[in-house]
């Protein structure tokens, strides 16, 4: 038998061998949860939100007597689920219990480092020497793609950093971004002496020299990226920030800046933005943002109602609009806090047990998962990962959390080992 010959044949017997083994036929391959949301929301609470203080309280604690009590800053009120209970700061989501799942065990046991725990909590990667790994929005926009290419497939409301970016799959995997809802993304709108005609001749003008860069390189994927800006450029894409062609009833209803950041969330993924981070630490109003060491945590409590009223808002605001089960929102934060105080009444920094959110999506909510102990230590009950998490909005969205992509050759999977938790589907 010659050896072209013999390979086809080891080749065949072994490929059946592996078609009927549990490798390709793993019940668990089979049984992987599928949702139909479409669009996903991010709320970004930068600094570390203490869990403990918001959706996962316990007894309380006393941050003035001597010594401190460790515990709760805040009286815990029910929700509309029986047995679960928020932060009484929280009184307007508590309403809304139903429609989300606070994941109370989030963990992760990296140094407790806000850069740290930001690129992990984006990417559910530690941070590489190697390779940069992509966002979670840069991976859902560039698997999904807009669901209206008049718009981008992904954007975020806040600076960008390279933990929201696009890592190895490139600029256009990368983000639109902005920090005023006013004004909208800066470049978008043309002078007005730059007319239609005067855009076209200036593209004439750069394709001779766009056409000479060498594809694969670092200006290709520049050449990409202002290819997509002035494509988007113009009335068409810039009318979606116009806030005030809502009612000023909406408007008041979803609060102050962070609120508006919401509300023009919500008409971006009406749009067709597939993936859009909204990041809530702007202006440290309470001076130190969710960052609550020392005298910080006097003043959470401005911080956890500003949150309450735009969740609430937005939840309440999609569901009217028929798109709550659609919309999948996912709240995000470095990590929790511990129930001890520090030596002036703040709260240090904890990733080894933490909450995160999800709300509608059309997944089936239930108020909490998970249990902790009585400080919100310790994990005692249906542990959840980052990876874990990042694999349930995959799931949420129709995407497999065992997807690879490829950097260069290399092929990464979209998780590291993830895996939807069950309870939320069907």
């Amino acid at each position: 038998m010659n050896r072209r010959n013999f390979l086809k044949q080891t080749g065949a017997l072994t490929g059946a061998a592996l078609a009927g083994s549990s490798l390709f036929a793993s019940p668990a391959a089979a049984k992987l949860p599928k949702g139909k949301a479409e669009n996903v929301i991010f709320i970004w609470l930068g600094g570390g939100m203490a869990q403990i203080d918001t959706f996962d309280p316990k007894q309380r604690g006393n941050s003035k007597a001597s010594p401190k009590k460790a515990g709760s800053e805040y009286d815990a009120i029910e929700t509309a689920v029986p047995g679960v209970k928020f932060c009484e700061h929280l009184h307007r989501t508590a309403k809304l219990a139903d429609r989300l799942t606070a994941m109370r065990t989030i963990n992760h046991h990296l140094i407790d480092e806000h850069a740290f725990g930001t690129n992990f909590v984006h990417t559910g990667r530690l941070i590489s020497g190697s390779i940069t790994y992509p966002s979670i929005g840069s991976i859902i926009g560039h698997t999904l793609g807009a669901a209206n290419p008049d718009v981008p497939a992904y954007m975020l409301v806040g600076y960008p950093n390279v933990s929201r970016g696009p890592g190895f799959l490139g600029a256009k995997a990368g983000y639109v971004y902005l920090t005023d809802t006013e004004s909208g993304p800066a470049g978008f709108t043309r002078p007005e002496d730059v007319t239609a005609l005067r855009v076209a001749r200036r593209r004439e003008l750069l394709e001779p020299l766009t056409d000479r860069v060498p594809e694969g390189s670092v200006i290709a994927q520049y050449r990409t990226a202002q290819a997509e800006a002035l494509r988007l450029a113009g009335p068409g894409f810039m009318r979606h920030f116009r806030l005030k062609d809502e009612s000023a009833e909406l408007r008041n209803a979803y609060g102050g800046e962070f609120g508006q950041r919401c509300l023009l969330a919500r008409r971006l993924v009406q749009a067709g933005v597939r993936f859009i981070e909204v990041s809530h630490n702007l202006n440290f109003i309470n001076g130190t943002g969710w960052d609550t060491h020392n005298e910080g945590q006097r003043n959470q409590h401005i911080l956890i109602k500003e949150l309450d009223v735009a969740l609430s808002a937005l939840i309440s605001d999609l569901e009217k609009q028929g798109m709550l089960d659609k919309t999948l929102i996912a709240i995000g934060t470095e990590f929790g806090r511990p129930a001890a105080y520090d030596a002036r009444g703040g709260r240090g920094h904890q990733g080894s047990c933490f909450s995160l959110l999800l709300a509608g999506g059309g997944l089936k909510h239930r108020g909490a998962y998970g249990v902790t102990d009585e400080l919100s230590k310790k994990i005692l009950k249906s542990p959840v990962s980052v990876s874990d998490f990042h694999a349930t909005i995959y799931a949420a969205l129709g995407v497999n959390p065992s997807l690879e992509l490829f950097d260069g050759s290399r092929p990464v999977l979209i998780t590291d080992g993830g895996k939807p938790v069950a309870g939320l589907f069907g």
